[in-house]
């Protein structure tokens, strides 16, 4: 069969079965009878239902290989199910097969001749989650697409491939479309914003996108929000849907209005637990006794209804009753749950009622029914979220359907089933993204928030909790209002088109080529913040099809994954973007969670990946502006931009030469990728990238990461950074960079250092050089703030005296010779007496005298050599201690020994001495974790 190739102008590619290609030239006649026809992956079809059938044969021809469902994070599901969910070749509820072709029909090869060059951009992620379109379906976590949207024009053209593997609901591939939809108002506030920053005007055009998700949840809303559907003809079928269930089930939402004659339709019921009185055992229904009706606040005190004894709910205790469950067969144990309260209305009024007889009655003939197949009723797994953080058991849900009472249950099934019944299949899927929020909203997550003036979706975010008090809402009451909304934010969206693939399955296999991907935004998991499995697989159980929970990227200590396993599965994860994105593009990491092992574990998974980080910056929320970090700092709601190394640098390290020619080659590229100014308010910022220390750490990184040897001494790197690099404000520039630099200073009022936490001896070194560099003074002026800032000190650190700081790092000067120029410039800056005087003159040295100053870089080096001999001292006695865990030491020491056994291949002695520190500080300290991880997997291929 001829397989339709690429367009090509007048003419079509045709794919021969001998694999040739072959143009064919069209009449204008036949041009013209295609125009309307429907294009996919460079194929020609007549219909949107006939390019899906198509598709949908050949990823059922995958379905049925054997191999591919070996595909790593490949779902738990049917082939039936599966097919059901997806809508090739645009998305597929399992990997998805048709990537590469979506790479070559849309993509642009990688071009080493092509000029490319960006500037680091921070991301705002705190805006845009009042928008319409991000409230559209709710998700855990998810950065607003509005706050993707500058980050994708800064780094990317019009028509470039955008990846996250961690997608989500997808609101990347929504910014990758918005770019192209965006309303004028919208760009002109953009263009505005960037005038006023300096930065060029944007280039405004969709950007395709390639998004990936592990969970069938996650990547089923992805596609739905970002594949373009009928918007008029959903909110036809949405409405439709909801008329049906009232037909097939009003009457279990009907209810006698208090005056007997009036029938009103129920909003929500709610359910209270039942206990028993300490006094006299009789059952007390919480909400009823102690919720005040005209207030809507729970009594804190109440009396019993029987002995009228004063209770609180601490002093009650929870009646269970047991039944057994026709479904599974057996005998349950369940809370003791009454109705106690229902809303209603009658027309567009709503009054509140208790629940008289010919209501239990109702709810008695409901419970009776057989459970609907449409009811998700496997056994619930062990999860982390279920068992070990909220005992389901406890509240009696050990299978799924066990999270719906009989009425909620009967609801949700019907709804199901009639979003189902909907032929098209576009139709359909959007159907069941706007039914399934619905889901946790009718379950018995759902707690009654009395004081709000809306029962929708009471639960708690991020969490399975089942409360006392269940509010138990009608089908329209929480979804006839998502029905219109979603009609009217989707209607708002212009010129939508099919840009974007998605596929379900690990982000540590995306089936494209390698160089293929212009930019990465991401939003990774991060250690044990939420556990996506666990929280989609209550909708993932309606769909069928679940997550395989194995690649997950998390810290679960039901699944046995600590933060090394996290660790090495996100390592996994930066192998792959690193293996698909271009030479010399970026990825831009969000990055939140206040765990410094977390923060570790990632900057050390990026290194070891390929990727070099070039800018780190916390958004200021009071400031509403982000600010540079160092690595001391604690490390929370991040912003990191990172970029993989051009063709030319990792070419010189593709023989694995450790030359010093080469590490200079590393130190240029990288300077070139920091930025060259930031200010806020007309404060300039100390770019942290541009500092000596940091220069250093990322070459060192650069080389151990790559298992080389590092080819410079660090007395040998800081003299060779100032012969090299320009150097201003402590920070170091390309020479094509300075003027720039220079320029932009001159328009800031100061300049602001970069914050500093001192917990240990290397933040303790770089506090006091920072106080000597431009005031030398001396060690009894210096002493008392030294004393002050070391009150963090980490408890497992070995305490070093501010003299032996001074010792090692800096210089002194007693009165002896000429004054040194560091503490003469200083002087003769700040004395009006002092200036024009020679370095000899005794008042000068008289002033100079018995102060400490930061050594220019020759001496630097020197002072460095007889640092690192005394440290590696101290690890050789830690080296030779027999104790099992080092309970005081000092990590420079370790730091430094780890660096000569790296440099003597001695990697046993690395392990070794590793498994003598204490886990958090292997796991918090990024040169130490650096040095171990290398030694590990040098035994480990040994």
């Amino acid at each position: 069969m001829n397989r339709r190739g690429k367009s090509a102008g007048a003419g079509d590619l045709f794919l021969e079965g001998s694999g040739q290609l072959r143009l064919i030239e069209k009449s204008a006649e036949q041009q013209a009878l295609e125009k309307d026809k429907v294009e996919c992956l460079g194929m020609k079809f007549d219909s949107d239902d006939a390019r899906r059938a198509y598709f949908t044969e050949r990823l059922s021809e995958k379905l049925a290989d054997p191999e591919f469902r070996k595909t790593p994070g490949f779902p738990k599901g049917t082939d039936k199910d599966i097919i059901h969910m997806s809508d090739p070749p645009w998305y597929t509820a399992c990997p998805n097969p048709f990537l590469t072709d979506f790479i070559v029909a849309y993509g642009r090869p990688y071009d080493p001749k092509e000029r490319y060059e960006r500037d680091p951009f921070a991301v705002d992620t705190s805006i845009g989650k009042t928008d319409a379109l991000y409230k559209a379906h709710g998700y855990h976590t998810k950065v607003p697409h509005l706050a993707i949207v500058p980050s994708i024009l800064h780094y990317t053209e019009p028509g470039d491939v955008v990846l996250d593997g961690f997608a989500g609901s997808g609101m990347t591939g929504v910014a990758a479309q918005w770019c192209g939809s965006a309303p004028a108002e919208y760009r002109k506030q953009i263009e505005a914003e960037w005038l006023q920053q300096g930065l060029p005007k944007p280039k405004w055009g969709a950007r395709r996108a390639i998004l990936n998700d592990l969970g069938p949840a996650a990547s089923f809303i992805a596609a739905n929000y970002t594949l373009p559907f009928d918007v008029a003809a959903f909110s036809r079928a949405a409405q439709r849907v909801l008329t049906e269930v009232e037909k097939e089930l009003g009457w279990m939402y009907e209810t006698l209005h208090t005056d007997g004659k009036s029938k009103g339709r129920i909003n929500f019921t709610v359910w209270s637990e039942v206990f028993t009185c300490p006094e006299c055992a009789g059952e007390v229904n919480f909400v009823q006794e102690a919720l005040d009706s005209s207030t809507k606040r729970v009594h804190d005190r109440f009396p019993c209804p029987h002995c009228s004894a004063e209770l609180t709910k601490s002093r009650l205790e929870k009646l269970y009753e047991t039944r057994v469950d026709p479904v599974i067969g057996k005998t349950i144990k369940t809370p003791k749950r009454r109705a106690a309260l229902i809303n209603y209305s009658v027309g567009v009024a709503r009054y509140e009622k208790a629940p008289t007889s010919a209501d239990a009655a109702v709810l008695d003939q409901i419970a009776a029914m057989p459970l609907p197949p449409e009811v998700p009723t496997q056994v619930l797994p062990y999860m982390h979220m279920t068992h070990e953080r909220a005992r389901m058991d406890s509240a009696g849900v050990t299978h799924v359907h066990h999270f719906f009472m009989p009425r909620a249950a009967q609801s949700l099934a019907s709804l199901w089933r009639h979003a189902n019944a909907e032929h098209n299949q576009r139709l359909r899927s959007m159907l069941l993204f706007f039914v399934e929020q619905a889901i946790w909203g009718m379950s018995l997550l759902a707690r009654y928030a009395p004081t709000h003036f809306s029962q929708v979706n009471q639960y708690l975010n991020g969490v399975y909790y089942i409360g006392s008090q269940i509010v138990d809402v009608s089908p329209w009451y929480i979804l006839d209002g998502k029905a219109k909304r979603l009609g009217t934010t989707f209607s708002g969206l212009r010129n939508r088109q099919f840009f974007v693939a998605t596929q379900t399955g690990t982000c540590a296999v995306i089936p494209i080529h390698n160089d293929s991907i212009d930019y990465i935004f991401t939003d990774p998991p991060f250690g044990e913040n939420i556990y996506y499995a666990d929280l989609n697989y209550l909708v993932e159980a309606w769909h069928r099809v679940l997550t395989e929970a194995e690649p997950e990227a998390i810290v679960d200590k039901a699944k046995k994954k600590d933060v090394n396993d996290y660790q090495a599965l996100m390592r996994a994860c930066f192998d792959e973007y690193a293996r698909v994105l271009k030479p010399g593009r970026w990825m831009t990491v969000v990055f939140s969670n206040s765990a410094n092992a977390v923060w570790r574990a990632i900057q050390e998974a990026m290194g070891t990946a390929g990727f070099v980080v070039a800018d780190v910056r916390t958004l200021d929320k009071q400031q509403g502006s982000y600010r540079q970090v160092t690595s001391t700092a604690v490390k929370q709601d991040l912003v990191i931009s990172a970029y993989k190394p051009t063709e030319a640098l990792a070419g010189r390290f593709a023989l694995g030469e450790a030359l010093p020619e080469n590490a200079w080659a590393f130190v240029t590229e990288h300077l070139g990728h920091v930025p060259v100014f930031s200010s806020v308010a007309g404060v300039a910022d100390v770019i942290a990238e541009r500092t000596a220390q940091v220069l250093h750490d990322r070459m060192v990184a650069f080389h151990v990461q790559r298992q080389l040897s590092v080819p410079l001494s660090t007395a040998e790197f800081l003299g060779g950074l100032n012969q090299r690099y320009p150097e201003r404000d402590g920070m170091y520039f390309l020479p094509t960079q300075v003027a720039e630099y220079d320029r932009k200073r001159n328009t800031a009022a100061e300049l602001r250092q970069l914050s500093l936490f001192v917990i240990d001896e290397a933040s303790a070194i770089q506090w006091v050089r920072r106080e000597l560099q431009d005031k030398p003074r001396s060690f009894q002026d210096l002493q008392p703030a030294f004393m002050r800032e070391i009150q963090n000190w980490a408890k497992h650190e070995e305490t070093v005296e501010l003299k032996e700081i001074l010792r090692q790092n800096c210089i002194h000067y007693d009165g002896s010779g000429p004054v040194p120029s560091q503490i003469h410039s200083y002087l003769s800056t700040n004395f009006k007496e002092l200036r024009n005087l020679a370095k000899d003159d005794p008042a000068l040295t008289a002033k100079a005298a018995d102060r400490w100053y930061v050594p220019d870089p020759g001496k630097q080096g020197d002072l460095e050599k007889l640092r690192e001999k005394n440290l590696l001292k101290e690890f050789e006695a830690y080296k030779q201690s027999k104790e099992r865990k080092l309970k005081m030491f000092r990590t420079e020491a370790v730091r430094a020994g780890f660096k000569a056994a790296y440099d003597g291949q001695d990697y046993k002695t690395i392990v070794s001495v590793a498994a003598k520190l204490p886990e958090n500080v292997l796991q918090e300290d990024e040169k130490l974790l650096m040095y171990y991880d290398v030694a590990s997997m040098r035994l480990g291929d040994g």
